[in-house]
This record gives structure tokens, sequence and C-alpha cells, in this order.
């Protein structure tokens, strides 16, 4: 038997013998996937590269500080917070006894940003509620079909070595994009060659500082003979002695035995080199979709563009994030009756990242309370502010000169919109 066959055969276990676990453990036996620089990548060693690791680490932060509750859709419109839910307090405090919510959200997105997928173990108890959530580590889980029911699973390997199957229901999947709607892509895997190069840049970099091959300038003897060691080693000396240090830069140089010295400047290599790394930071951002201002690359961010950017970010990078994490959640921890009948679902808050300046805040809050569609509590209750309460703080105000399209006109009002224009 060849030596992949054996590979197939040790892979195949609960998993029917699936070639994409084996290709894992290649990965890990020869310590990540080759690129054409020579770099061995695995999801750990991107890491070591800053724009990968300030993409993964914005969006698992931005995940994790958002408030996560559970609600339900009131029969008169709007929603609800189910505070007394269960879930609720897993979701939005302490998903299990060893784990912030802030903590485990953190990880299981940094999952999704290095391997394309995460998943969590669903503990339950006696009556089939959820008590807690652990992480499992994605490079060691896989979903699968049992070849006889073709039903749904999970294969895990535990920290103590010992692999595991665990049924669809006590399992928490969140796939990133991927080709089948089960598995995500893995996003080192699709990047490796960028984030390769840039950590080879990295390295060229470090070698060519370290090794401290800038040269200065150069002396040229003019003599027939060669100087000799010693000729050398006097010249380097007397020389480094007189100009050596910013004290001894600008002072006037006096050259023996007809030689002659030439500077030599910041070579063009070494320019591609700079634009390189930053290219590279530029493309490694493109793969996370990630605003470069966040992974502070600001040599051209302006004031104006920063705030457009933050906001193209919370719709086009977070947005697509959180509707996956959403319905994710809302499709493996509340059940059927939960859903269906009792409305609910989980939901991010995102009044946090939506808030612009004070300026916009200040206009868009007078023109929504003037409009009549918010109250002072409402408003006061996105500030993060205690509520006044009373009519006061419940009432809404409505311009007298409104009325409905549909609504024939008074007479006796007056106004704008309600009969005849004041005179």
């Amino acid at each position: 038997m060849s030596f992949l066959a054996k590979i197939w055969k040790a892979e195949g276990g609960a998993g029917g013998g699936q070639w994409p676990n084996s290709r894992q453990w290649l990965n890990d036996l020869f310590f990540g996937r080759p690129t054409y620089t020579g770099i061995n990548l695995s999801e750990q060693k991107a890491l070591t590269h800053s724009a990968v690791f300030a993409c993964v680490h914005v969006l698992a932060q931005t995940i994790a500080m958002l408030p996560l509750n559970v609600y339900r859709t009131m029969p008169t419109g709007g929603k609800s917070r189910v505070g007394e839910h269960g879930l609720n307090r897993l979701l939005h405090s302490v998903p299990n006894p060893e784990m912030s919510s802030f903590v485990w959200r953190e990880t299981m997105q940094g999952h999704l940003g290095l391997w394309g997928n995460c998943y969590a173990e669903i503990q339950r108890n006696g009556y089939g509620d959820i008590v807690a959530l652990w992480p499992l580590r994605p490079d060691r889980t896989k979903p699968y079909r049992d070849p006889d029911t073709k039903e749904l699973k999970y294969q895990t390997t535990l920290p103590d070595g010992k692999t595991v199957q665990l049924p669809a229901h006590l399992v928490l999947h969140i796939p990133g994009f991927g080709f089948d709607g089960l598995v995500g892509y893995n996003p080192i895997d699709i990047a490796a060659q960028a984030i390769g190069l840039g950590l080879a840049a990295e390295e060229f970099g470090a070698r060519f500082y370290g090794n401290g091959a800038t040269l200065g300038g150069v002396l040229e003897h003019p003599g027939p003979e060669p100087l000799g060691d010693e000729g050398r080693k006097n010249v380097r000396e007397s020389f480094e002695e007189m100009h050596k240090g910013l004290s001894n830069a600008h002072r006037l140089m006096i050259l023996e035995e007809g030689m002659t010295y030439k500077q030599v400047g910041i070579p063009p290599q070494t320019a591609q080199y700079l634009e390189s790394r930053k290219f590279q930071v530029e493309d490694i951002a493109r793969f996370y979709h990630m605003p470069l201002h966040l992974i502070g690359e600001l040599s051209r961010s302006t004031n104006n563009n920063i705030e457009t950017q933050s906001g193209e970010f919370v719709k086009y990078t977070m947005m697509p994030w959180i509707v996956r994490w959403e319905q994710s959640l809302n499709m493996r921890l509340l059940s059927e009756v939960e859903q269906i009948y009792r409305q609910m679902f989980t939901k991010f808050n995102l009044n946090g990242l939506l808030r612009g300046d004070s300026k916009s805040r200040s206009e868009f809050y007078h023109n929504a309370r003037l409009d009549g569609w918010m109250n002072a509590d409402m408003i006061l209750e996105l500030e993060d502010m205690n509520p006044i309460g009373g009519r006061e703080g419940q009432g809404f105000w409505m311009p007298e000169n409104y009325r409905y399209a549909d609504e024939p006109k008074d007479p006796n009002k007056t106004g704008s919109k309600g009969g005849e224009p004041n005179k």
C-alpha cells in the first residue's frame, strides 16, 4: 500500500475517507502550505504578518464588542428583549464558566478570520436547555455525512487527543464564504501567495538591516599596487575617526595617495522594496475587505474620507458577518417553536458603530424629534443616558400644520400644509 493510500485509510474514520481531512494532516505534517516564496504558511505563521493580524483582530474585536441579545417580535410591531431567556445570558454575558461573551465571540470570529469556519459545542442539561457554549478548534473539527443515515455530524479532536463525533444539534457552526453552503473557504489558503510575499519581504528587510549591508560611500585607491591588509586597516581607522558619527558630519575631507570618495545613495531596488511592502498591506486588506485606515495605513486618508470609509466598513464589511452570525445563532440555538410561534431571534445592536460625529448625531436627533418619529427617551437611550419618563420623555411631537396626504385641508388651520399660508 502506498504512503498516500495509508494516509487516506488512516484518516477515513467516521468521515468515510474524505480527502480534505488528509490534506489538513499533511499541512500540519509539513508545517503549513507551501508558497512560491519558499515560506511554508500556516494560520499561526500568517498571523505574524502585521496586516493579517490587524484585519483579523479588527473583525474579531468589532463582533465581540457589540451587544448581542435575544428578542421577540411584538404583536403590535417592534421588538422586545427577552432578558429572562437562558440563551440571552449566554450570548450577552457568560457563554461558559471560563469565558466572557467578549472573549468567546472574539475567539470564534478569530477562527473565522483564519480558518473560514468556527465551531462551538452546545452543552445542554437534562431538560434540553442550553447551559454553555464551548469553542472547538477549527483545525481539528470537520462536518461529515454519516455514510448510513446521511445525517450531518461533526468529528472533532479534543485537547486530550481523543476524537469524538457530535450530532449537529450539539454543534454551533458558523461558516464563512464557501463552495457548498456547509464549509467555508480557508482565507489563508486563498491569500497564501500574497501573505507569503509579504512575509518574505519582511524577512528580506530584517536580514538586510541585520547584516548591516547598507553602504554610505566607497573609498577608491588608484595606485597600481594594492594597499594590503595593514594599509586598508589604517585608512579605514583614520577615515572613521575623522568622519564617523553626527559630531563629525560635514567636516572637511582630506584624501591621500590619490584616493577618491564616492557616495552610495539609496538604490532603486530599495525604494521598490518599500513600495512592495506597502502594496502587500493593501493586497491583504483587500482579501478581508478592510478599510486601510483601520489597520494603520493612513497615507491616502483624510478627515473627510475616513468618515465615509468608516460608514462603508459597517455596511459592507461588518454587516455580512453580523447577518451570518445572527442567522446561524437562530438556526442552531433557537428551536423551531421559539422561532416560528414565539417569534424569537438574536440580534446585534449596531447603534455604537452607526454613530457619526456629535454634529451629525445632533442634526439627526433634532430632525427625528421634530418629525415626530422619535421621543426624548429614545434619543437618550441611544446616547446611553437615563430616560426622563412621563410625557416629557415618552411623548411624541408633531407639527400642527402637518396632515395626512388623503386628509382634506382644514380651512381653520393655517400654515404651509394646513390651508392658506400665513400672510
